[in-house]
């Protein structure tokens, strides 16, 4: 077997062999070559100590020394460089208390998560394989290396990090490692939001982003996002759905492009339901108010996994309006629906919209897709028409309304958002000479 490592690597590897030491490409490089697949980093374990790898190499940086990882920089590339180690006590279910370095391969290995991370190459000795990550990735099996218990007990995250793997590559995972993850998914209030963020967008722009379920099965979600449990139990007796809550996001998540933004807001969408249920006489569930309850949860549960304020802000409003529509649109319809949602996200609104149609009842997505093609139609219509849809686009400033006799203060910025909604519903009237004509008048 012969595996295609960069060049920058194999010099590395090439290096410390020569000066008498062991070394390997190791971990998820090997694992995604193997697949066929580009790997991002190329991690390398070593028999040599951290203090014998810098001095073999011009240029290192100290970027993990207590864990024996130095950074060995080549043509401005960094490659981690790890000492073979043996983790100690882990007190907190996150971090070892101690490393101890060992100069056998195996014992490295062994100390990994899964067996299809638990492989290491290196063009001398070939493919070193020694708890069946190989036969793992033929199979398409996530199985801890040696006893599951132990290996979630030692960090919690591999939990998550299981359930990632699984969606990422669309493997099942093995049975005393599900079960483990169910008697220790508790552990996970151990972790930081940092890091459970990290995981769960890695799992929702993954081309299986439905391997969620797993998570809310094993217990994952009761301890990170507890509101998609609500969710999930939540069934829709509404003649628009076929499916609960929870399946209905869960099925809208793999109707729609693998980007962050997109695939949170199709995850948080439809939180809001739970809180705004009611049934009438007939039996026929409603969620009144549910985008705007949404766009609550959402920010709470957001900030609670700590994303950064952008993100937040573009989810929230696509979660607020996510099912805003019209049975009929016309082109003033989608002028005000595009200065509501914002033009920067309008895009994205009908993305998130046709998902969300595409998880609904079969029987009614002709009339609802028909529909949201006539908005989109409208809306390459008004940009093809230069229409004014934002404040940039006003054919008057603040300054002109100022030189007009304006005192400088909010009550300019009110007289712009006032001329702006006269000309969203009359694109016509975007001429300066019209609307300052118009001051005294908005």
């Amino acid at each position: 077997m012969h595996l295609q490592i960069p060049e920058n690597a194999r010099e590395i590897i090439h290096t410390l062999q020569a000066a008498g030491h062991q070394a390997y490409v190791v971990g998820g490089c090997v694992r995604d070559a193997l697949l066929g697949r580009e790997a991002a980093d190329w991690d390398i374990t070593t028999s040599a100590l951290p203090r014998q790898v810098k001095a073999l190499f011009p240029r290192t940086l100290d970027t993990g020394l207590r864990h024996g990882t130095v950074t060995v920089m080549l043509d401005r590339e960094g490659f981690e460089v790890t000492t073979y180690r043996v983790d100690g006590e882990y007190e907190d279910g996150r971090h070892p208390k101690e490393v101890r370095f060992t100069p056998s391969l195996t014992e490295d290995l062994r100390r990994r998560d899964f067996t299809i991370n638990a492989m290491a190459y290196n063009h001398k000795d070939g493919l070193v394989d020694v708890f069946g990550g190989q036969e793992d990735l033929k199979n398409g099996v996530i199985r801890c290396v040696g006893n599951a218990r132990e290996r979630f007990s030692e960090d919690a995250l591999r939990i998550l990090r299981a359930v990632r793997f699984s969606a990422q590559l669309g493997f099942q995972i093995e049975e005393e490692t599900r079960k483990a993850m169910e008697e220790l998914a508790g552990n996970l209030k151990r972790i930081s939001a940092e890091r459970i963020q990290t995981e769960l967008v890695k799992l929702l722009v993954s081309p299986h982003p439905e391997t969620l379920r797993t998570a809310y099965e094993t217990g994952i979600t009761a301890v990170v996002l507890p509101e998609l449990d609500a969710c999930m139990e939540m069934p829709q007796q509404n003649p628009y759905h076929c499916y609960s809550v929870g399946e209905h996001t869960l099925v809208a998540l793999t109707k729609i492009r693998a980007d962050k933004v997109l695939r949170l807001a199709i995850l948080l969408h439809d939180m809001g339901k739970p809180p705004t249920h009611t049934r009438d006489e007939k039996g026929v569930d409603h969620f009144y108010g549910h985008g705007l309850e949404g766009e609550k949860l959402a920010a709470q549960i957001l900030r609670r996994l700590k994303f950064d304020n952008e993100t937040i802000r573009q989810v929230r409003r696509l979660v607020l309006y996510h099912d805003d529509r019209h049975k009929d649109p016309t082109a003033r319809w989608v002028r005000r629906a595009i200065y509501r949602i914002g033009p920067d996200l309008f895009p994205a609104y009908l993305e998130v919209r046709r998902a969300d149609i595409l998880a609904q009842n079969p029987i009614y997505w002709e009339k609802s897709l028909k529909n949201l093609e006539c908005v989109e139609t409208l809306y390459q219509q008004i940009l093809a028409e230069e229409n004014c849809i934002s404040r940039k686009d006003l054919a008057v400033s603040g300054r002109d309304l100022i030189e007009a006799g304006i005192e400088p203060g909010k009550q300019v910025g009110v007289i712009l958002e006032k001329l702006l909604e006269l000309v969203i519903d009359h694109p016509e009237y975007n001429e300066k000479e019209y609307l300052l004509k118009q001051i005294k008048r908005v």
